[in-house]
């Protein structure tokens, strides 16, 4: 059907995984044989603005991002209207607070309502328009960051021509954020400050609130920098009762200055918490933080102790990866405070609130795990870049970091090295000993030239032997067990590669990772070596043995497969072998030899390290038919950058701050909190209330996830049974961690009956209590008279 081969896109229908219908008559077409690659074609769109005016009278339909306000956003279109208007007449907007001027706003609206022939309003909501006009004249931080977010990749949208742009109006209002009382007018009157329009809103008595609160902020990286931006600005924990604690364990590197915006040239290297932390000073002086650099982990709990958990007033996320935020999770189940949660996936954002006795907790729910290409596709059968840049990766590790770590491992206590490979005596510790042998032997550099032989002959294997034995194995005919084409899609046929020193991508893969196998075995880098023209006259001084492919070589096909290496029968007898032959290669190394792991390192445009993934990734590419990829692009997938964009951070910290109002105020319901998932590309908004928590009844007693029992007075074993008792509850089972301290079925527990639980813990758990504790954790299971299991809280015990 070579018809379809020139080039030009066609639209598709009935889309499936493995199959799709074009929409075009073949039937006049050759026959398909086989094989074709499609690729998808994103064809432009043209959108027709409406002028403003014309906009302003029929506004059509509304993006939304809120279903239960689906009512609001011509509400609020006929508000902005009557705002315009009563700005023109009175020449001010409405002051906070004062109910003529709502009244005349309401009326204002109420009169552009009925001038419209079609589309009118059937009903005006005065509470909310009463809600509109006495915030009218403020400018609040969390709505700045959260719309200038949205502009600002509408920006970029318009200048690149990427993306979809928002089609003519969008309306958002928060006003479940503003305090579940009425504030008294005189509680919105300004005080001559820098908060006095976020006190127009939310009153006076909230700010004192949110400068006296306790703010404990993981993380100071894109989502920290906007966090401690906001939160300066809203005057949070600036008060003589507040204190912001910020802790991140990472430094400053080049790649973090594109979107975290207090950060420096000059900084790079720096503590990130340290700097984001002076600098979020000078934005508000009286802004009371703490900067630490400590790992939010179980092994800084002595810094992160019980009395700082319990004197927090809410603690908010800006991490990185999932852990950690299952971490903090727990601990803010446990000590039940307040978690704003958020994340960024580049113009992709979400945020999500973890309040206590109300919601869910940030564990409750999970995404599914990624999907991970499987061995046998990264190694011989790729079929796109990612494939290619991933197996480049790997091979990098392996050949300059971990093989020579392995070196240096064997070098430092050969006999214990070779007695832990003689007792895993695995095809695993095989491949790793023939790997360290040929570091050591055939593949060992003492020059420059051997540097440059063994980057050439790297080529050679990579790119035209490995490939020649593949298709020899697998010819283009060859099929499945079942009659099926072995090389059909996704498999791409491979073509090898001829080198040539006038490929200047050829020379620079050879010249990259001859420059760091110098550098790898501490052999000093002549200055030609960085010449193009005298680099590609060293490499034509190398011999390149011919290659003939093998009969019954093993390439793995299964997508089950963990690993390449094979077990074997006769796995120990090769390892003596192998260890015999390292033994007579140590014995020839100079005293003290060792090689130089080299660990990678993306952002660093000086060190040949990204130059040779690009060149393993693209020749490999070139190798499938598969597109090459820029160095920058490269950067991307190889170095596991997650694409951040200011703008969706700046929306995503804008929301979260909304929320923190609620927290800080402490008397909303969880219907007035939102969750939101937002993409700025698409644009798409959707905001819901979180998930509630899973209550459990027992008797006249309710329990959560959130609930923890709290048994004070340091109690013996029978004081806390008998405390259980009195709840209706028989325990017939106590644990500490792992060791249990007490089960009915065992008589000899019966002894412990009148020993302290403190102690069962010391003596029994053998388990050193710290100093900063107060109290220990036990799990109980219990049964009700019935002997049915109830699933209780777990209980603290107190001891002093």
């Amino acid at each position: 059907m070579t018809e379809l081969n020139d080039r030009k896109p066609r639209r598709i229908k009935n889309a499936r995984p493995y199959s799709f219908t074009i929409e075009e008559d073949t039937s006049n077409y050759a026959g398909y044989e086989r094989g074709g690659i499609v690729t998808q074609v994103k064809e432009p769109k043209v959108l027709k603005f409406k002028p403003l005016q014309q906009a302003l009278k029929d506004p059509g339909d509304f993006l939304l991002s809120d279903f239960s306000k689906f009512d609001r956003p011509p509400l609020l279109h006929l508000a902005f209207q009557a705002l315009d208007k009563f700005t023109v007449e009175v020449g001010r907007p409405p002051l906070a607070g004062s109910e003529e001027d709502a009244q005349k706003l309401i009326a204002l609206l109420a009169d552009i309502n009925n001038s419209l022939p079609d589309g009118r309003l059937e009903e005006i909501d005065p509470k909310l328009i009463r809600s509109f006009a006495f915030g009218a004249r403020a400018v609040l931080n969390p709505m700045a960051a959260m719309f200038g977010g949205i502009v600002g990749q509408e920006v970029v949208k318009a200048c690149s021509g990427k993306f979809h742009p928002l089609f003519q109006f969008f309306y958002f209002d928060s006003v479940e954020s503003l305090p579940t009382e009425s504030v008294d007018p005189n509680d919105l009157r300004p005080l001559n400050s820098r908060y006095d329009a976020q006190i127009s809103v939310f009153g006076s008595k909230l700010q004192k609130k949110l400068e006296d609160a306790k703010v404990f902020m993981v993380g100071s990286g894109a989502l920290g920098c906007e966090f401690l931006k906001n939160v300066a600005l809203m005057g949070v924990s600036c008060g003589d009762g507040g204190k912001l604690t910020i802790t991140d364990d990472d430094v400053i590197e080049k790649s973090n200055l594109s979107r975290q915006f207090l950060f420096r040239d000059w900084n790079i290297g720096q503590a990130k918490s340290t700097v984001a932390a002076t600098a979020a000073s000078f934005i508000n002086r009286r802004l009371n933080i703490e900067a630490l650099q400590n790992r939010a982990s179980p092994e800084s709990e002595s810094v992160f102790d019980d009395t700082f958990w319990e004197n927090l007033s809410v603690v908010i996320n800006a991490l990185d990866n999932v852990n950690a935020r299952l971490y903090i999770d727990q601990r803010c189940l446990y000590f039940q405070r307040a978690l704003l949660e958020s994340g960024t996936l580049g113009a992709k954002c979400n945020t999500q609130m973890v309040i206590p006795h109300l919601t869910e907790n940030y564990g409750a729910s999970r995404d599914p795990p990624e999907k991970q290409a499987p061995m046998c596709t990264l190694h011989s059968f790729p079929h796109n870049i990612h494939h290619c840049l991933t197996w480049a990766r790997s091979e990098f590790e392996g050949l300059l970091e971990k093989t020579p770590t392995e070196v240096n491992v064997y070098l430092k206590k050969p006999s214990e090295y070779i007695s832990a490979m003689k007792q895993a005596g695995d095809a695993q510790a095989r491949d790793t000993l023939e790997r360290v042998l040929e570091c050591l032997d055939s593949d060992k550099c003492d020059t420059f030239q051997d540097c440059i032989t063994w980057a050439r002959l790297k080529f050679e294997d990579y790119f035209a032997n490995r490939v020649k034995q593949l298709t020899y194995t697998f010819p283009e005919d060859a099929a499945t067990n079942n009659g099926a084409r072995f090389w059909s899609a996704p498999k791409r046929f491979p073509r090898p590669l001829e080198f040539s020193n006038q490929d200047l991508s050829h020379i620079n893969f050879v010249m990259a990772g001859a420059i760091l196998r110098a550098e790898a075995f501490g052999i000093p880098i002549p200055n030609w070596a960085k010449s193009s023209e005298k680099f590609a006259e060293a490499v034509d001084k190398v011999m390149v043995p011919d290659f003939l492919p093998k009969n019954n070589v093993r390439i793995v096909t299964d997508e089950a497969a963990t690993s390449l290496a094979t077990a074997s029968m006769d796995d120990a007898d090769v390892i003596n072998e192998l260890v015999m032959k390292l033994e007579a290669c140590r014995e020839k190394l100079a005293p003290g030899y060792k090689m130089n792991p080299i660990q990678f390192e993306k952002d660093d445009d000086t060190n040949y390290h990204m130059e040779l993934v690009t060149g393993l990734a693209n020749m490999r590419a070139r190798n499938y038919s598969i597109p090459e990829v820029d160095k920058l692009k490269a950067k991307l997938i190889a170095g596991k950058i997650i694409p951040a964009i200011a703008t969706s951070t700046a929306m995503a910290t804008g929301l979260v701050c909304l929320e923190l109002y609620k927290v800080i105020d402490g008397s909303h319901k969880i219907e007035d909190y939102r969750n939101t998932f937002a993409n700025l590309a698409l644009p798409l908004f959707s905001m819901a209330e979180p998930v509630p928590t899973k209550v459990i009844k027992y008797q006249d007693m309710s329990w959560s996830v959130w609930d923890r029992w709290i048994l004070k007075g340091s109690p013996t074993l029978r004081e806390l049974l008998q405390w259980l008792k009195n709840k209706g509850l028989n325990a017939y089972s106590i644990s500490f961690g792992s060791c249990l301290l007490f089960n009915s079925m065992f008589p000899k527990h019966k002894e412990r009956m009148d020993k302290k639980m403190v102690d069962l813990v010391k003596d029994v758990a053998k388990f050193e209590l710290p100093p900063y504790r107060s109290h220990f954790d036990v799990v109980i299971a219990c049964e009700d008279d019935e002997d049915n299991d109830v699933d209780i809280p777990q209980v603290s015990v107190y001891y002093e």
